[in-house]
């Protein structure tokens, strides 16, 4: 029976008429975003590990733990207090007025912008060789034993050629940047590509879409997941490398100052520069999301 079901019903003379009566049409249920409560209880869900991470590393440190097969000895750590304060006087000043006071808005500022060109260079080279890989043979013939055989090359490996090669400096640190982004984002390019449904590619074709067009308006939307995940990987392995590629020839920026830190024997400011990295890959990260989340109108690509 459809929505509606014809009823049978008496009329004069005996005769048997028929009446319609509408049935109600079930409807899906919208989908649900979540809720503040659900936020509210991933927020409460998030807290106790934090706080038992500090709760050990204060017990640790009082008592001078040490960890055995890896050896590491917490009696050396600084304490949670001390790096706080060292944070707020990195950023603010006021606190020890040494040669970190006040300095990290100008540190960060110079470590995001090598992080970005180097990202963005990365990232305009390997999206597109990576799609083209990922659909044609001849091109995943050609570069593909190139990526992989420079692809297991740690950075730290490329640094003596680099000094040879460019020197040291911003220019270095962009190179190992960029390098270390692409393997990701490629990679990430040619699974997407790859596993574009044939039938797509086969409907644009009956269409009359030319190659280029079926590139641009089928396989590159389709393959979107895939790049926006190595891209995000590739971002984190950016901010990796960042301490590396700073620690020679660069005078401003957060790996410097840890470099400098262990140098002068400062291990709250070492934690201090970790701690403000992993917050800068953290927000980088989101804010690309958000970017391809307008870019994709909210579609349900990235989390």
């Amino acid at each position: 029976m459809g929505p509606a079901e014809a009823a049978p019903t008496r009329q004069k003379g005996g005769r048997m008429a028929t009446q319609t009566t509408a049935r109600p049409v079930r409807r899906r249920p919208p989908a649900q975003r979540p809720n503040q409560r659900a936020l509210l209880t991933r927020i409460l869900l998030g807290i106790p590990i934090p706080f038992l991470f500090l709760l050990l590393w204060q017990v640790g440190r009082d008592q001078a733990w040490e960890i055995p097969l890896i050896g590491i000895r917490m009696g050396y750590l600084p304490a949670p207090g001390d790096v706080v304060a060292s944070l707020w006087d990195y950023a603010f000043g006021g606190t020890h007025d040494d040669a970190f006071s006040g300095d990290l808005w100008v540190n960060l500022g110079a470590s995001s912008l090598r992080v970005l060109i180097g990202f963005l260079i990365a990232s305009v080279l390997a999206i597109p060789l990576g799609i083209l890989m990922g659909r044609y043979y001849k091109m995943d013939a050609m570069f593909d034993p190139f990526i992989n055989l420079f692809r297991p090359i740690p950075a730290t490996a490329w640094v003596p050629l680099v000094g040879l090669l460019i020197g040291w400096g911003d220019q270095a640190t962009i190179f190992l940047i960029a390098l270390s982004s692409f393997f990701p984002i490629v990679l990430g390019a040619i699974s997407g590509s790859k596993e574009v449904p044939g039938r797509l590619i086969e409907a644009g074709q009956m269409l009359g879409a030319r190659r280029w067009e079926i590139l641009g308006q089928i396989v590159v939307p389709a393959s979107a997941a895939a790049v926006i995940n190595g891209m995000r990987v590739g971002l984190g392995l950016a901010w990796v490398v960042l301490v590396l590629g700073e620690s020679v020839g660069v005078n401003v920026g957060l790996g410097s100052a840890i470099i400098l830190a262990r140098d002068v024997v400062r291990t709250d400011m070492i934690v201090v520069g970790m701690i403000v990295i992993g917050l800068a890959g953290f927000l980088s990260d989101r804010i690309l999301v958000g970017v391809f989340r307008l870019l994709t109108r909210g579609r349900p690509l990235v989390k």
